[in-house]
């Protein structure tokens, strides 16, 4: 969350960011419970100390009828306190369940607009192949070379669930170590991490667990969610944790599967792989010092654009617009690769995500750290996709496409799979 502090100072700054955002949020509602909140904060010290006092005056000598009117004062005082706090935990709980959603500032470069066509493209690398033939999309390519089963996967599990099958399965996880050894050398430690996660780990990152817009899944009756990424479980790693300034950066990479419901993912573009309810990837987090945090976003950006620069996939680089953010974001950048079986003549897809969040989810989860001052502040936190599995699979095969139906290996993606090309057996 943002610093509540800051509500009245910047309160032009925050309706207009909500306003860019097109969020729907009752920032008057919200100004007003935290000045109903202030009062009743108020009123309660005030009880309190009418309480001591009262306390106090009881410890000396009087006489009885005295006495006795401290003691009727003091039940009269207890009880207008406990109405008092009962009040003011009302008004504390709305007031931060409402506070919380509040979006993060967003920064003065990002395009402003609603949907991703205000999104703007500042980057383009490698041209898009030209095929002499009837480019195929990735679902006709992994069922014809028995890779991909999407009709046994709706069987058993539901639709969009699949089976990775033969060849695909060792490019899938050739695809994984690929990306994992680029990580590496740019000094992230690596991670499995769990599939599950407490709801107020979500909430902290800004994830909604629960309601029909959520794309979470929830776990009834256990206070646990699937995570829909390692963000999740990485970012939660060091909550409520206090770092020395040298500790940082510190660079995480996980390893994890990723659960959405998508709920209303449909359509052309949707098909097959694209958005699935099951995924593998392997995602990259960074606690950094406030004045770094824009460095190391560019180097995530940069690590996603080595891995894919090195399979020789065309991609451009997407600076998001603010209405496509997601609330904890300062700002965001996809690469979105060229899918030749996308639509009529082919068409660009999001293929990774990176985020500055900057202090709004260690707000969230108190992290923080120590500064040469001896004052303690928050990290920031960031976030990048290395490889999400499904989608760079997607890429892979219409862009590597042949007439007769087989698939070729990216030259730096043959010392993993150990064959050079996807064929019928």
């Amino acid at each position: 969350m943002i610093d509540l502090k800051e509500l009245k100072e910047r309160e032009s700054e925050i309706r207009e960011n909500i306003k860019n955002r097109f969020m729907d949020i009752d920032f008057d509602e919200i100004l007003t419970l935290q000045q109903k909140r202030y009062e009743l904060l108020q009123k309660t010290e005030e009880l309190r100390a009418k309480r001591n006092a009262n306390a106090q005056k009881m410890k000396g000598k009087m006489e009885q009828e005295e006495r006795m009117k401290l003691v009727e004062e003091g039940k009269a005082i207890k009880e207008e306190l406990q109405n008092a706090e009962g009040e003011y935990n009302k008004v504390d709980a709305e007031f931060g369940e409402k506070a919380k959603k509040i979006p993060n500032y967003a920064s003065p470069e990002a395009p402003v607009g609603k949907e991703d066509k205000d999104s703007l493209a500042v980057k383009f690398v490698g041209e898009p192949r030209k095929f002499n033939f009837k480019a195929k999309d990735h679902v006709e390519l992994g069922e014809s070379l028995d890779i991909l089963d999407f009709d046994t996967g709706a069987k058993v599990s539901g639709q969009k669930f699949y089976y990775i099958k033969n060849q695909g399965v060792i490019l899938q996880m050739a695809l994984e170590r690929f990306a994992m050894d680029i990580v590496l050398k740019h000094g992230f430690t690596p991670f499995i991490t769990p599939d599950v996660a407490r709801e107020e780990i979500l909430s902290g990152i800004g994830f909604n667990p629960r309601g029909e817009e959520s794309n979470i899944y929830t776990l009834e009756g256990t206070g646990t969610c699937l995570v829909g990424t390692a963000e999740i479980t990485l970012g939660g790693y060091y909550s409520n944790t206090i770092f020395s300034k040298k500790d940082l950066p510190i660079k995480m990479t996980g390893l994890s599967h990723c659960f959405r419901r998508e709920a209303g993912g449909a359509g052309q573009y949707s098909k097959g792989l694209y958005r699935v309810h099951q995924f593998s990837k392997l995602e990259m987090f960074i606690y950094s010092l406030p004045e770094e945090s824009d460095k190391f976003h560019k180097e995530i950006l940069s690590i996603e654009e080595e891995i894919f620069t090195k399979l020789g996939i065309p991609y451009r680089i997407v600076d998001t617009a603010t209405g496509d953010l997601g609330a904890p974001a300062y700002r965001k950048f996809d690469i979105e690769a060229w899918m030749p079986g996308r639509g009529e003549n082919g068409e660009y897809g999001e293929v990774t995500s990176t985020s500055n969040c900057t202090d709004y989810q260690a707000r969230s989860l108190n992290i923080r750290y120590k500064d040469d001052d001896g004052k303690t502040k928050f990290v920031h936190m960031l976030n990048g996709t290395a490889v999400a599995l499904s989608r760079a699979i997607v890429a892979l095969l219409e862009n590597y496409q042949n007439e007769d139906g087989s698939v070729s290996i990216p030259e730096n993606l043959v010392p993993y799979t150990g064959f050079d090309k996807i064929i019928r057996k």
